[in-house]
């Protein structure tokens, strides 16, 4: 008697971790830089949002800056890959608008949830 082809399968912890799939720098205009992400297993966009973030962050400190602050970010899924395109600014100093990130800070939260960066 063969049991188990009509069970539904039961969800295993791996089915929870997120696959991050790398990231894409593209530089639109001086201190304007589009950050280009793709994962798998993310819960919601916002998953995928702070992904863009956390390359944000740490390119932002590749390039010697301090500061970023988010322009937009798009959000997508098709076939299980979550993909966003991001743009922040970049700057040495803490740039004016309410959607700011201290580079060093963000970075180093980005560890701690083990979220990849640049």
């Amino acid at each position: 008697m063969v049991v188990g082809a009509c069970e539904p399968q039961v969800p295993m912890a791996s089915d929870f971790i997120p696959e991050y799939k790398g990231v894409e720098t593209v530089l639109l205009d001086g201190d304007l830089v589009q950050f280009n992400v793709a994962m798998t297993k993310a819960l919601s966009t916002q998953d995928v949002a702070d992904y863009a973030e956390c390359a944000a962050a740490r390119y932002t400190l590749i390039r010697g800056y301090g500061f970023a602050r988010h322009v937009r970010t798009n959000v997508d899924q098709e076939g299980g890959i979550w993909r966003a395109d991001a743009v922040y600014t970049i700057s040495p100093s803490l740039p004016r608008g309410i959607k700011t990130i201290d580079a060093e800070v963000t970075t180093q939260n980005c560890v701690e949830k083990g979220i990849p960066t640049v």
